[in-house]
């Protein structure tokens, strides 16, 4: 399948990049205020919210949208779909950065920022928070290792290190040729792994909610909580790579492969089907609908959830229709993607009511910074995709 992949050509600094570069610009700069000021000087945290929209939103959603990576890997390798193989590549590369922008948007969050490598030695099997920093770091290391080809098909033979270090080409070159190798023998097992530490980060992350029970509002904590996180992410993992997919080949003008993606969409029914059945049976066994129409702000925001992120997407995706349109397939993925969203933001922020300490609102400064975050990821992912063996390309399209 080497072959079929190719850096892609296309104008690079559109107008659309400059503006990324500008929300870049700000988020450096909040950044810098929240490292020089701290948590306090930047943020609306205090000891009644320890937690918000960087959380909520940078840490959560991204956790959540980044489950492509592991759910494309399973249809390909494991279900052993082929045609599938074509998008597994963006997939992962998706999720490498997913994760990779998460662990930042963590150490940004993190008080001690600085004590961020403590779980790798002081090892507390007691504890929520334990389980998702190691399931973090493992899934991330899995990532790169899967993504490991991309760099060695860009490279090998093509090593050409600056004046001075160019005695390390060959080095390099036969290194690559090495990891390449090794890693093409061991694929499935790792993809494996990689699926299992997924799972396990997506429901542990859910888990971390069980231990506020007074806390969080009724519609949204039961004990199903972590299988809630868990199939919410495999249920939006398919429109993140289809919104992924469909975006950047309209902004390199590329045709889209609705090929795959119309196939890739069957299984969008299925899986929001399921998530959106023990959504409600859960509501329904713990009578918890009485909540539902007293019109305060966390009923809204769930029925917002429920409605629009969920049963929306998934009555859209039953017509075929709009499987094998481009633009329709790209919307419904949309109100998906919006809908795992939200739903972090209702668990970790709207649904987090303390017994004190007033009503947490988001300051600009954390806005800022998470538009930054965001307009990174989509920079980088685009840099990625011009420069390296990622899309798959027709002949013609391929770059010299």
């Amino acid at each position: 399948m080497n072959g079929e992949f190719a850096p892609v050509r296309g104008r690079f600094w559109t107008t659309g990049v400059k503006v990324m570069l500008v929300f870049m610009f700000a988020g450096a700069i909040a950044l810098l205020a929240r490292f020089f000021g701290g948590l306090g000087y930047i943020t609306n945290n205090n000891d009644a919210y320890p937690w918000g929209l960087w959380i909520g939103v940078n840490v959560a959603g991204g956790v959540g949208l980044a489950a492509g990576g592991f759910t494309t890997g399973a249809i390909a390798y494991v279900l052993n779909r082929k045609q599938f193989h074509l998008i597994l590549r963006p997939a992962l590369f998706t999720a490498l950065l997913g994760y990779t922008f998460v662990i930042m948007a963590l150490l940004t969050d993190l008080g001690r920022y600085w004590n961020m490598y403590s779980p790798m030695i002081n090892w507390n099997f007691t504890s929520v928070l334990f389980a998702v920093a190691i399931c973090v770091m493992i899934s991330t290391t899995i990532l790169y290792i899967e993504c490991i080809p991309i760099v060695a098909e860009r490279f090998i033979g093509n090593v050409n290190l600056p004046p001075g270090l160019r005695v390390f080409n060959t080095i390099i070159d036969r290194l690559l040729k090495f990891a390449n190798n090794t890693i093409d023998k061991v694929m499935i097992i790792v993809v494996i792994v990689g699926i299992v530490f997924s799972c396990l980060h997506q429901s542990s992350l859910g888990a971390l909610m069980l231990i506020a029970p007074s806390k969080v509002h009724p519609l949204w904590y039961t004990p199903i909580l972590p299988l809630l996180f868990l199939m919410s992410a495999i249920a939006a993992a398919y429109p993140v790579v289809i919104f992924e997919h469909l975006l950047i080949e309209k902004s390199l003008d590329k045709k889209p492969r609705m090929d795959i993606l119309t196939p890739m969409a069957r299984f969008m029914p299925v899986l929001m089907g399921i998530y959106l059945v023990l959504k409600i049976g859960d509501m329904v066994s713990r009578e918890t609908y009485v909540y539902l129409f007293d019109g305060t702000a966390q009923t809204n925001a769930f029925l917002v959830e429920v409605i629009f992120g969920v049963i929306c997407p998934f009555v859209l995706v039953l017509f075929q229709k709009v499987r094998k349109s481009p633009g329709w397939l790209f919307f419904t993925s949309c109100l998906a993607i919006f809908g795992i969203l939200i739903n972090r933001i209702n668990v970790f922020i709207v649904s987090y009511s303390p017994p004190y300490g007033g009503i947490y609102y988001p300051s600009i400064g954390e806005i800022i910074v998470t538009i930054g975050f965001i307009s990174t990821l989509f920079f980088v992912y685009r840099l990625g995709v011009t420069n390296l063996p990622i899309l798959a390309v027709d002949s013609e399209e391929k770059a010299v």
